[in-house]
């Protein structure tokens, strides 16, 4: 059933989740575990030991969502009732890829994996704006952690205009061991890094490649960086020595594709 946008949706189980993507007040929660609705991450408020919270975080878990402890401040400024009783959902707007997705939608294409790998972008506007680009310059996927990390949200949509809906994206729990597999795959890992001992212009990226973004504030991990087979610095002229991450990874794309057009 279509609904126009200035008419309310009936709060039903098992209906659509709002447009923003929150889901709270505890039998919403679980009417919507119950229901199959793709969540990204469930808040529940710290300190709590209520069994239907308890319930809530364990079937979550054996879903495979994300739970995580919230404050009440928190909860209460995600809340749009202001009856949250002590747990907020976040509903993905699209279902997650696998790698394996991605990894094939390369093959069947017939040209060699360009991947985007984000190190713990927690701004959602930062997201959207790197799967936007990743689309347009020619991507086959973007793969984020399970934790720490911005995930398919409403907000994550609005900022990709419609890129979500196109490029698959995938979710692992453990980006390391993510990028030694992909290295078994046939592709080299760069890294962008201030501090790169390769120049962006240096680097071949027209092979199987995967491009990995640091998080905003402190770049890649530790054993992120140690994974990536190159380190890539961007050259910068100006008085300040850092972009902005989904400015970063448009610039690596658009080299990445440059070179693949071959111009």
């Amino acid at each position: 059933m279509q609904y126009k946008h200035n008419q309310p949706r009936p709060d039903r189980a098992g209906d659509e989740a709002p447009a923003d993507g929150i889901i709270e007040g505890r039998n919403a929660v679980i009417e919507a575990l119950r229901a199959g609705t793709q969540i990204d991450k469930i808040f529940i408020m710290k300190g709590e030991v209520d069994t239907a919270l308890g319930h809530i975080a364990s079937t979550a878990r054996s879903q495979g969502i994300v739970v995580a402890d919230a404050d009440k401040r928190k909860l209460d400024g995600m809340s749009r009732t202001h009856a949250h009783q002590g747990v907020i959902a976040v509903a993905a707007v699209r279902a997650y890829a696998t790698v394996e997705d991605i990894l094939q939608a390369a093959r069947d294409k017939g040209e060699p994996p360009l991947l985007v790998v984000c190190d713990e972008l927690s701004d959602p506007h930062n997201l959207g704006a790197v799967i936007r680009t990743a689309e347009c310059a020619g991507a086959h996927g973007v793969i984020i952690p399970k934790r720490r990390s911005a995930g398919l949200t409403a907000v994550v949509a609005k900022t990709s205009a419609g890129a979500v809906s196109h490029l698959p994206v995938a979710r692992v729990a453990n980006l390391p061991s993510l990028l030694k597999r992909l290295k078994e795959e046939g592709l080299w890992i760069f890294g962008s890094a201030a501090d790169g001992t390769t120049s962006l212009y240096a680097a071949d990226l027209k092979g199987p490649a995967a491009l990995v973004i640091g998080s905003e504030g402190s770049g890649m991990s530790r054993l992120v960086s140690e994974t990536c087979d190159f380190l890539v610095r961007i050259p910068m002229r100006g008085k300040l020595n850092s972009l902005n991450a989904s400015a970063a990874a448009a610039i690596l794309l658009y080299e990445a594709l440059r070179q693949r057009l071959g111009s």
